[in-house]
């Protein structure tokens, strides 16, 4: 989901905060990731982190935490200065911990993202694969509302223009979005960039890797205007006061 159309929907502060945890499922040390929109109230706690297999962190939210993300890296390196080649994948500006303003990180990325208190006194979330994907990923709560995932491994079978990158042993850690390889990417029906972008002039077909994306993971997003699948992007009442887990690597349901 663009973040325009996040920040379109957040409405004014409220007192509480929510709790989000973070679980690293998979067999193998990630680095997670927070970025929030600049000026925005953010969450309380570090930027980015370093997470063993198996383990978890939680921490506040701001009840009304708008346009935020989460993500996961991948076989970081952070002696390497350049943040498009410190991690295999979604690294970001500033190192571990990610630079609050500018460090969104490096597609391929699968994020998490939410926008709580927002328009008709709902959360907003939804998992992403605009900016490709690079790790399995699940959004779940303790209110009983929706808990997309995307439980799939989508490096091995991704299509081999979009494969990638690859870790040292050469085994695909991620899979770009038609968007990453488009020619030019400020006008493009891959990108809903330019002349494309509105949801008549960028239809699903104009991205290569829509059908992938979404046939192997129906609950996310595949690309920028993936609303009218009413598939994409999900919803919890406010009120609630829900509290959330982003599970990396979880088990199929």
């Amino acid at each position: 989901m663009k973040l325009s159309i996040f920040v379109s929907l957040a409405l004014g502060a409220a007192a509480s905060a929510r709790t989000i945890t973070v679980y690293n499922a998979c067999p193998f040390t990630i680095w997670p990731a927070i970025f929030t929109q600049p000026g925005q109230p953010t969450p309380d706690y570090t930027t980015g982190w370093e997470a063993e297999a198996y383990t978890s962190v939680s921490f506040s939210v701001p009840n009304n935490w708008q346009a935020g993300r989460i993500w996961g890296r991948r076989d970081c390196d952070f002696s390497i200065s350049n943040p498009a080649t410190q991690c295999a994948d979604g690294g970001c500006n500033g190192g571990l911990v990610c630079d609050p303003n500018t460090g969104t990180g490096v597609p391929p990325a699968t994020l998490a993202e939410f926008t709580l208190s927002a328009g008709g006194n709902q959360d907003f979330y939804d998992i992403s694969l605009v900016d490709g994907y690079n790790l399995p990923l699940s959004i779940t709560n303790d209110k009983g509302c929706a808990e997309p995932q995307c439980a799939v491994d989508l490096g091995p079978n991704c299509p081999a223009p979009f494969q990638g990158p690859f870790d040292s042993t050469g085994f695909p850690v991620g899979c770009k979005s038609a968007c990453l390889v488009a020619s030019d990417p400020s006008n493009s029906p891959a990108c809903c960039s330019g002349q494309y972008d509105t949801p008549q002039t960028c239809p699903s077909s104009g991205s290569a890797t829509y059908s992938y994306f979404k046939s192997n993971c129906p609950d996310a997003y595949a690309y920028a205007y993936d609303e009218s699948s009413n598939s994409a992007l999900w919803t919890c009442d406010a009120s609630l006061e829900a509290d959330y887990t982003i599970t990396f690597c979880p088990v199929p349901q």
